[in-house]
């Protein structure tokens, strides 16, 4: 029989008593240790001042005027949300899969850990994880097995994932006290990756779903929350099994946690993933080239912030929210019109060139050596020519392998060789087209391009072309604001003469489009509502280039303008985003408004870090402004006005539009200015080189090729009853406006004949 010992006893319990306290101070020493990274062996862990305020990189959002998500500036595309606006399914399934007691710990699950600890004994990997949510969130928010934070025993491998680990303890603990439990639940869903370069739960839901995450359902919740583990094995595009075993699982965790009834379970399991996969990337979503265009601004006025108020803001991690001045919808409008109608001037383009390449001179023959010269500018083979020498650069360029391109009926894989490629793009027609409200100058619609993931060159502001009849407004109300001529006077059609005393040293007389004068007696308003260019010719002589030039300057233009007699038929070139501007003068009572694009922009916590406001001048009268408009109604009301066919789109009745088409010499461009009392647009249409283009007037004419866009576009405008303050009206009268052509007016009718020469030599703009 043992005889018991009690003072043995005794000792072996005092014994394990000390060996306990012991290993106690030397964990609580090893924790001081990491905490203040003692002799440099552990690094550094985040300051008092980031725990207080964690950051973490948030993508930069455009938001339209009505309060729609246009697109994202970003390195990692993550949007914070609140968790109010989290559905709770998403918690719930969360919580049961990740971390059940999530409420109950401080940030440290002793249960989970020792749950781990016997899985590592007994070789079971399948008994979980032992990381709270908590942890996480300071291992994903604060990025603790960054260089930044390692020490000298970061470089051993076992030893940088046991300090790793301990400092994600310690901050958890820290988080856990500074935090509430809801707060922390928003922190981690806001920063967990769900692959696909998809940060954060409501970048997610958008992703995989196409819905907010406050309307995910329990099928939806699970999915996504299994992807955690690990998004690449749980991708449910490359890897739908898996993803579909990984969401069961997580729904038998909620079922397991009472989050749902057995008999639901049941019923979820059994359900296909219900993916609506939908990239967000900066080829995708609303107003691509508005956004591009944007970029730069943005990236310049950061800098200009930071270093005036001493800041640290990046465009791409900062969260900034950029409220603009785009409307969603007419966006949408507007792309959609554009669409329809490019889509119809390529094939009318490719059967006018069939059999042909549309690269020509005047007389119609193929430019050659046309391709050559293109691909030499190239940027692929100018990095080929620099790597490989100009032998070798030219074999790769002719050499097909597998591509994607564009084309009108879907994106579409072929063998192409690279100079193939340049030949096929080259034949597509280009355009630009913007909207702009010319009471405030904000830009409602901005399209640069017909497709920006294939053609990136914005032909709003970035490109100038050629406006040639789009400019005559500016030479008329030049003649009529230095008092030349009313409103009501008239003109004969007759040719002009512009010799050496006019700065033409070889003489010059412009052309009429039909290539014929009519030498009838004209009103300002039929010549510029038929666009005559004799008319234009004559006004020009009298007031001359540099009083035009310095009029379409004080209106909007900034471009340098060439100031010359047929500057009056737009040989300089300017951008869509300039006429708008300067039209807008003319709806506007005679005041200039700059365009506006951005209204304000906040930080990532709502903070207001600058407002942006209208800048306007009164550059003509009230009255001026309105006798514009009158004459530039004459091309949608009079008979043979240039803008008539607009009747066929519904947009005239019960509406006043005052309008200019601009067809340039060959049809190398063709424009539409559309004014309406609150709405100025412009629209170019060309190709992308100016030896690209139609042959007819019939085809390549301003009111052709350009103007059916602007009448698809206010369509759909004047349908949308969201949209009423756009709805068809007359033009606001000045109260004491007077003067009426047309049988009203008591002005003189004086006919104005300019003299002409019988050499008719010059060229046809």
């Amino acid at each position: 029989m043992i005889e018991f010992q009690p003072g043995k006893y005794r000792r072996t319990i005092i014994r394990l008593w000390r060996f306990i306290g012991i290993g106690l101070g030397l964990f609580i020493l090893y924790i001081v240790a990491v905490s203040f990274n003692f002799f440099w062996l552990f690094g550094g862990m985040p300051d008092l001042k980031t725990l207080e305020n964690p950051k973490s990189e948030l993508a930069s959002e455009l938001i339209s005027e009505d309060g729609k998500s246009l697109g994202k500036y970003f390195f990692e595309n993550r949007t914070q949300i609140d968790i109010s606006q989290i559905s709770p399914n998403l918690i719930d399934a969360l919580v049961a899969t990740e971390d059940a007691r999530f409420v109950n710990h401080s940030g440290i699950d002793p249960r989970s850990l020792l749950r781990v600890f016997k899985g590592v004994v007994s070789g079971n990997s399948s008994s979980g994880g032992g990381s709270t949510l908590t942890q996480q969130v300071a291992k994903n928010l604060f990025n603790t097995r960054s260089e930044e934070f390692e020490g000298l025993l970061g470089k051993i491998p076992l030893v940088r994932i046991v300090i790793a680990k301990t400092k994600e303890w310690v901050l958890a603990v820290i988080l856990e006290r500074k935090y509430t439990k809801q707060e922390i639940m928003q922190m981690y869903l806001n920063t967990v990756s769900f692959g696909n370069n998809t940060y954060g739960i409501k970048v997610a839901a958008k992703t995989y779903f196409n819905k907010e995450a406050w309307d995910l359902n329990v099928n939806e919740a699970a999915l996504l929350v299994g992807m955690l583990q690990n998004p690449t094995l749980f991708n449910p595009l490359r890897f739908p099994t898996n993803a579909l075993n990984r969401r069961n699982t997580v729904l038998a965790q909620m079922t397991k946690y009472d989050y749902i009834p057995r008999e639901d379970f049941e019923r979820y399991k059994e359900k296909p993933l219900g993916i609506d996969f939908t990239v967000e990337g900066h080829n995708t979503g609303l107003a691509p080239y508005f956004r591009e265009s944007m970029r730069g601004y943005l990236k310049s006025w950061v800098k200009m912030y930071n270093e005036e108020h001493d800041m640290n803001y990046d465009l791409y991690t900062s969260g900034l929210r950029i409220y603009t001045t785009i409307d969603s919808r007419m966006q949408r409008y507007q792309e959609e019109a554009l669409t329809e109608h490019m889509k119809e001037q390529q094939r009318l383009f490719d059967e006018h060139w069939k059999g042909r390449n549309p690269w020509s001179f005047d007389n119609g023959k193929e430019i050659p050596g046309f391709l050559t010269t293109a691909a030499k500018r190239s940027p692929h083979f100018i990095s080929l020519k620099r790597d490989l020498g100009e032998e070798e650069a030219w074999k790769v360029m002719r050499k097909p392998y597998k591509m994607k391109v564009f084309s009108w009926n879907g994106e579409k894989e072929v063998m192409m060789s690279p100079l193939d490629s340049i030949a096929y793009y080259k034949r597509f027609l280009r355009a630009g087209m913007m909207s702009m409200d010319p009471r405030n100058g904000h830009v409602k619609a901005w399209v640069g391009g017909i497709n920006f993931k294939y053609f990136k060159y914005d032909h709003v502001k970035q490109g100038s072309r050629q406006p040639g009849s789009t400019f005559k407004p500016f030479v008329y109300v030049s003649a009529l604001d230095k008092n030349f001529l009313t409103p009501c006077d008239h003109v004969t059609d007759a040719p002009i003469y512009f010799g050496p005393s006019d700065g033409v040293p070889g003489g010059w007389s412009p052309k009429n489009s039909n290539n014929k004068y009519s030498y009838q007696s004209l009103s300002l308003r039929q010549a510029l509502g038929k666009s005559v260019n004799t008319v234009s010719a004559y006004l020009i002589k009298m007031v001359k280039a540099k009083t035009v030039a310095e009029y379409a300057h004080k209106l909007g233009i900034t471009s340098k303008l060439q100031e010359v007699p047929s500057l009056c038929l737009g040989i300089s070139d300017v951008s869509v985003f300039e006429m708008v501007g300067a039209y807008s003068a003319f709806a506007n009572g005679g005041h200039r408004t700059e365009p506006m694009t951005i209204l304000r922009i906040e930080d990532r916590y709502g903070n207001v870090l600058q407002e942006f406001f209208q800048q306007q001048n009164q550059e003509i009268s009230e009255n001026m402004a309105y006798n514009m408009l009158y004459l530039m109604r004459g091309a949608v009301e009079d008979p043979g006005g240039t803008a008539g066919r607009l009747r066929q789109y519904g947009v005239t009745d019960g509406n006043e539009i005052a309008a200019k088409t601009g067809t340039t010499s060959n049809y190398s461009d063709g424009w539409f200015m559309g004014m309406t009392q609150h709405l100025v647009s412009g629209i170019w249409v060309g190709g992308e080189d100016r030896s690209i283009h139609f042959r007819t007037i019939a085809l390549g004419q301003g009111g052709r090729i350009a103007m059916p866009a602007w009448g698809m576009f206010m369509q759909k405008v004047y349908k949308d009853p969201t949209l009423v303050q756009y709805r068809k009206e007359p033009f606001k009268k000045p109260e004491n406006y007077v003067r009426e052509c047309g049988g009203v007016s008591t002005d003189s009718t004086d006919t104005y004949v300019p003299p002409s020469r019988s050499d008719d030599e010059g060229v046809l703009f």
